[in-house]
């Protein structure tokens, strides 16, 4: 079994190969460059409203691995 990455990895990944630079992403979210790039470099986390930002400019949303299994209050 695959090991699961974790949110934070998979989002970086998802800069990465966004087809847009670091620079565009900043220019459409606001946030600030240098936090961008610590971040994608594993330097730093990002804020909440920064990550919601982020997933907005790039398309994505999070969603359960499997949608079946319940919330346990966790």
């Amino acid at each position: 079994m695959a090991k699961k990455q974790r949110f934070s990895d998979q989002l970086r990944r998802a800069v990465q190969e966004a087809g847009k630079t670091r620079y565009q992403i900043h220019k459409e979210t606001g946030i600030d460059q240098g936090n961008l790039s610590r971040f994608v470099n594993e330097g730093a986390g990002l804020s909440m409203e920064s990550i919601d930002k982020l997933c907005e400019c790039l398309g994505l949303w999070l969603a359960a691995d499997d949608p079946a299994k319940k919330w346990k209050g966790r």
